[in-house]
């Protein structure tokens, strides 16, 4: 169990001088981190009984409404008004999340989601904070979502971070390695993401390329400094100091530093590497792809771990054109449209070094936006070759007028 000394009374269920033990998801197996008639360990006001922990509540309620089918508590465990924001599309509504859960259950019968473990920060008064990563397995037997059943196994790692206040999430952040499913099923991913930019574009949604994207100013360099403001420990500070200096100063001789030799990587398309080598080429590969990226970090939080050490949770984006060649082979050649990528990071730092990170973010969603900008591109050069003519007379109208004819 992970301690928290909270210092401040707890409020309802717990006396004030009682320490928190909040359950960890390593090394349990299910029943253990969803007991049957259990006291409450952390105070939760507003939470439902059967709730002992935060880290209860989120293995418990994702399983319940995911592998037992229970759909109906989405409506008692997210708002009215949440907002969702995946990796391919933002929902605005508890309605939506609805659907959204019943159309991948449709698809996946068999799907079962399995908590490999829970990040988490806050208390009953601020609200908590949870990154859930989990690895998902199932069977595409049934029409859905994803064309025709092809019949073949998946799995895959998902991480959802969620903002939750008294039994309700009211807003989530979903990474999901769609492009491991989409290969594992034999589904083509061009056509996969044809299909979904073609319908975006069809609603009138297009890719903007607004230049210049902060990761350097006019003719300086990265900034020397990483902003540490959203650390809370000594752990999260550091973490950032050498992120920042890994993806936006591109010092990926930093890594040897930071890694235990021995660190395993637990990577998109359900990588398994080893050492040095491996995690410099992984970051290096994506850099690659996106070379004038910004990386920018939303949160952070880190937990104490029971293996020893601690775990740290990172969300970031990443934000540059696709200028060169890298890991995100499904790309392909260089195109200079814009790429917006939302990955989730989960680290597990032991006596200083990182032993183990896992890396989550959605290949295909970096296509779906490639594939945007081109539709957009082809559509205007339709309407410009239709009204060869235009420009100019625009042009002649606008000096006939200067001239005051």
């Amino acid at each position: 169990m992970a301690e928290k000394n909270e210092g401040a009374a707890a409020k309802g269920e717990l006396a004030p001088s009682r320490v928190e033990k909040v359950m960890q998801v390593e090394r349990h197996d299910y029943p253990d981190l969803a007991p049957v008639g259990a006291k409450r360990t952390q105070a939760m006001r507003g939470f439902d009984p059967i709730y002992t922990d935060i880290v209860d509540y989120i293995v418990r309620c994702t399983h319940r409404i995911w592998d037992e089918r229970d759909i109906g508590l989405i409506y008692s465990h997210y708002t009215h008004n949440c907002v969702l924001y995946g990796t391919t599309g933002t929902l605005y509504t508890r309605e939506e999340v609805v659907r959204d859960t019943i159309q991948r259950l449709v698809s996946f019968p068999e799907r079962r989601g399995m908590a490999t473990h829970v990040i988490w920060k806050g208390d009953e008064d601020q609200g908590f904070y949870t990154s859930h990563l989990v690895t998902g397995t199932g069977r595409h037997t049934q029409n859905g979502h994803l064309g025709y059943p092809t019949g073949r196994m998946f799995t895959s790692r998902t991480v959802a971070d969620c903002m939750i206040y008294e039994n309700k999430i009211y807003r989530e952040w979903v990474v999901a390695d769609t492009t491991a499913i989409l290969q594992q099923l034999g589904i083509d991913v061009q056509g996969y993401a044809e299909r979904i930019a073609t319908a975006a574009f069809d609603k009138g949604m297009i890719s903007l390329d607004i230049g210049e994207n902060r990761h350097m100013i006019g003719q300086y360099p990265p900034e020397a400094e990483a902003d540490v403001s959203l650390a809370a420990t000594e752990t999260e500070r550091h973490t950032l100091r050498w992120m920042h200096d890994v993806f936006n100063r591109k010092m990926l001789g930093l890594i040897p530093k930071v890694y235990a030799p021995t660190a395993q990587y637990h990577g998109p398309l359900m990588a398994e590497l080893y050492g040095h080598a491996a995690i410099i080429h992984q970051t290096l590969g994506l850099i690659g792809s996106l070379p004038d990226a910004a990386f920018t970090v939303q949160h952070i939080c880190s937990t104490p771990c029971e293996e020893g050490g601690e775990k740290v949770a990172v969300r970031w984006i990443l934000e540059g054109h696709h200028l060169g060649y890298g890991i995100l082979n499904h790309l392909g050649a260089p195109t200079g449209k814009r790429v917006h990528m939302m990955g989730i990071t989960h680290f597990h730092y032991k006596n200083g070094k990182i032993v183990d990170e896992w890396r989550v973010y959605d290949e295909a969603s970096a296509l779906v936006q490639v594939k945007l900008a081109q539709m957009a591109d082809r559509k205007a050069a339709a309407i410009a070759a239709s009204q060869p003519n235009h420009w100019l007379s625009v042009v002649m109208a606008s000096i006939a007028h200067l001239l005051g004819r």
